[in-house]
């Protein structure tokens, strides 16, 4: 499911408020949400304004407020962008509750392993028409689960803290390893301080002559690798079908019914 959003709005959401009327307008809110999410990717979430999306469609900026009028609304957006790409297609949600799940899982890892700034950049956009979609298919995915209300809820809330955990900690490995080669005084100060004697685990992840910055990499390629994700999935929704309790049958719903 979606993360939380914030319930306050200044002017109600932009979906509410009608699109520019003219027969054929140059630009469209999806496409100025296209736009932002590329630059965001590109150049990061603090370097996107209107006037830097005006340029990309080369565009007045006064013309964008036409379609978008405020940083809220953009965000909005945004997020309606990134949640439509969560979005599964007919057919791929089933009876099997834990495949179900898995797919809706996997489909909001990629997106957000694709945007990692979204997860704290977006934070505070207000519910959309995909993020009402996407709580729906969430729905739809545990219905057949044989767990009462709360405890669906438990199960797509448990998921979701696996899923950004994992995206938010990979992005954070990637920026602090794999994106970046280690600067040869960091290395050294590790090199100085495994030497102590004081980290023998640490000095046990090293492969035969292996040199601190090849270790590095090894290391941070482990750390990002997919497939992490995919066992430490297969292995919370397997616990969760073992541990949680299945919700009792009322008396009434026990009974056979009669010839």
């Amino acid at each position: 499911m979606k993360r939380s959003v914030s319930a306050s709005a200044s002017a109600g959401p932009i979906w509410v408020k009608p699109a520019p009327g003219s027969r054929k307008p140059r630009f469209s809110r999806e496409l100025i949400a296209e736009i932002a999410i590329r630059i965001a990717d590109r150049e990061g979430f603090e370097a996107l304004s209107m006037r830097r999306i005006a340029e990309e469609l080369d565009a007045g900026t006064m013309t964008l407020y036409h379609y978008v009028r405020t940083k809220e609304d953009l965000v909005d957006l945004m997020d309606d962008a990134l949640m439509g790409e969560v979005l599964l297609a007919h057919g791929e949600l089933g009876r099997d509750w834990m495949a179900s799940l898995a797919a809706i899982a996997r489909g909001t890892y990629r997106v957000f392993a694709r945007h990692p700034w979204a997860l704290s950049a977006l934070r505070g956009a207000r519910f959309s028409p995909n993020s009402l979609r996407h709580v729906e298919q969430s729905m739809a995915a545990v219905a057949h689960a044989p767990f009462d209300v709360a405890g669906k809820l438990d199960l797509l809330g448990i998921v979701d803290d696996y899923v950004f955990g994992h995206v938010f900690r990979t992005g954070e490995v990637k920026a602090d390893f794999a994106d970046a080669a280690p600067s040869h005084e960091l290395l050294a100060f590790i090199a100085e301080q495994l030497a102590t004697g004081q980290y023998p685990h640490l000095v046990a992840l090293r492969e035969g002559n292996e040199t601190p910055a090849a270790t590095w990499t090894r290391l941070a390629r482990l750390m990002t690798d997919e497939r992490r994700f995919e066992r430490g999935l297969a292995a919370l929704l397997e616990g969760l079908r073992r541990t949680m309790r299945p919700a009792r049958r009322s008396p009434r719903a026990r009974q056979r019914p009669r010839a």
